[in-house]
């Protein structure tokens, strides 16, 4: 390969890598704007619900942090009762053991 030959597939290479550098570029400034809007939006729902809240007092209360936190593992597919805790619910079945553990009334009587 002669020199020039060199030279021109370098000078290629470096304007592919600008180019890919201002894409890059561009791509972080549209990630930092969707990360930016999604936090705005989580504020303004949290408040929404507080208002809820407020305006609905005979709405059901919140699950207390653990329930919730149960809730959620059970949604993403998991067991979250003694039987069958952390194991993969097939084809996302409902779990009348774990809907009790999250759901159920724990008062004592």
């Amino acid at each position: 390969m002669s020199q020039k030959d060199y030279y021109a597939k370098f000078t290629a290479l470096q304007a592919v890598a600008q180019d890919l550098t201002q894409e890059l570029a561009a791509m972080k400034e549209d990630i930092s704007q969707v990360l930016e809007e999604n936090a705005e939006l989580k504020i303004e729902n949290e408040h929404l619900h507080a208002r809820l809240t407020e305006l609905d007092p005979q709405k059901e209360p919140e699950l207390p942090e653990a329930r919730r936190t149960l809730e959620k593992l059970y949604e993403q597919g998991f067991h979250v009762c003694t039987v069958l805790y952390g194991a993969h619910r097939e084809n996302n079945e409902e779990c009348a053991f774990c809907l009790d553990v999250i759901y159920g009334d724990r008062s004592q009587k």
